[in-house]
């Protein structure tokens, strides 16, 4: 019987993420450290990097929160099943949300810089000689969200704790690239950023056996199968031995801020109603409540949305 062996661990700091080759019949562990840390999930084949993690098709065959049991599969016209969900500790993944972006942050937030998903995104992928362009919809894990009855959606604080994880078997080789989400100023990682750890094993056969088969149909469209069979460029991805990150406003820097509090302002402190989620965290218990209350006085978008105005009507031509 063949066990699991561990091949490589990283512990990634706010505001970085990290490319990781991930062969076929490897599991990769995605663990949080403090707990309550959002992680954005991009995912390419290894060899051909248009073919991709696609959250629009894993969201129709799984719903907005796949977890333990479910695939992650690529875009049309390839529709294949690159991983399958071994173990998720939590149970709250989604598929619905984009990665922020630092459009979002200037825009919503009046932030001219802030550490966002899509550049972190975006450098870590460079090493692999990707662009910014390539960066696609993320596989948020831990990200607590949910579709109200009137399709409104909405995001949640998360109650994931230090040790919990998503285990990821791949089963194609691919290039997976996990970054800590930007996000220190919405609910997505209860308004503080955190670490998270990366360890990559081969398989075990008792991994390989919980995967159930998947179809392989004639649909399933390679390049070889295009009216236009002809690559542009090298589409082989490959690891650029000279790069260097270069992520955004790192590393990270946290200044404690005292705050005197009365007695009867502590007590209602420890009342609050979201205060079970920090593990007795004062300081973590008055950022929430800091930022609850900044974000009715001042964002005007929902769930962080980059606000926009309707231009005025000038004429029958521009409504």
């Amino acid at each position: 019987m063949t066990a699991r062996r561990l091949v490589a661990e990283w512990l990634l700091q706010p505001g970085t993420g990290k490319a990781v080759e991930v062969p076929a019949r490897h599991v990769l562990r995605i663990e949080q450290v403090d707990g309550g840390q959002c992680v954005d999930f991009n995912a390419f084949n290894l060899h051909d990097y248009k073919e991709f993690m696609h959250c629009g098709r894993t969201r129709t065959v799984h719903g907005f929160n796949p977890g333990t049991g479910d695939f992650l599969w690529s875009a049309p016209p390839r529709e294949r099943a690159m991983f399958y969900i071994l173990a998720d500790s939590v149970g709250r993944n989604d598929v619905l949300f984009p990665r922020c972006s630092a459009y979002v942050y200037e825009s919503t937030y009046g932030f001219r810089h802030h550490t966002n998903c899509h550049d972190i995104q975006a450098e870590a992928q460079r090493e692999y000689g990707l662009t910014p362009d390539d960066a696609h919809d993320s596989f948020n894990l831990f990200m607590a969200t949910e579709v109200l009855a009137g399709g409104e959606v909405i995001i949640s604080r998360q109650d994931s704790g230090p040790g919990d994880h998503v285990e990821l078997l791949a089963l194609i080789d691919t290039l997976a690239v996990p970054n800590v989400c930007g996000a220190d100023v919405m609910r997505t990682s209860n308004f503080f950023l955190k670490p998270v750890k990366v360890l990559l094993y081969t398989a075990s056969d008792d991994d390989l056996a919980q995967v159930p088969p998947t179809p392989v149909l004639a649909s399933q469209r390679t390049p070889a199968d295009f009216r236009n069979p002809v690559i542009k460029a090298d589409r082989e991805l490959r690891r650029d031995p000279a790069y260097e990150p270069q992520f955004l406003g790192t590393p990270l820097t946290v200044e404690e801020v005292a705050v005197e509090l009365t007695d009867e302002e502590l007590a209602w402190l420890d009342g609050y109603e979201h205060a079970g989620l920090y593990r007795g965290d004062r300081g973590a218990v008055l950022r929430d409540i800091f930022f609850s209350w900044w974000e009715t006085q001042y964002v005007t978008s929902p769930n962080g949305a980059p606000s926009v105005r309707r231009a005025a009507s000038t004429s029958p031509s521009n409504p």
